[in-house]
């Protein structure tokens, strides 16, 4: 086992929940979309797919990331 003040919290933040969650909602629109034949929607999507790792990023320098998390305990 790791001792908690050297873990870096491998993900185990709101920041990487967030991201990942808009992540994985993207993907799974997108490809509902594609399969209607909805372009317009899919590169809605693509466009939430790029834009969620800049969530994340806005949300860890908020305080909200791995880092501050692991501090916090």
């Amino acid at each position: 086992m790791t001792k908690p003040e050297y873990d870096p919290g491998h993900g185990d933040s709101v920041a990487a929940w967030v991201t990942v969650s808009i992540m994985l909602l993207a993907i799974t629109a997108g490809a509902v979309f594609f399969y209607l034949d909805l372009a317009v929607a899919v590169y809605a999507c693509v466009a939430v797919l790029v834009i969620a790792p800049v969530i994340g990023w806005v949300l860890s320098k908020a305080g909200l990331g791995a880092k501050s998390h692991a501090k916090q305990h």
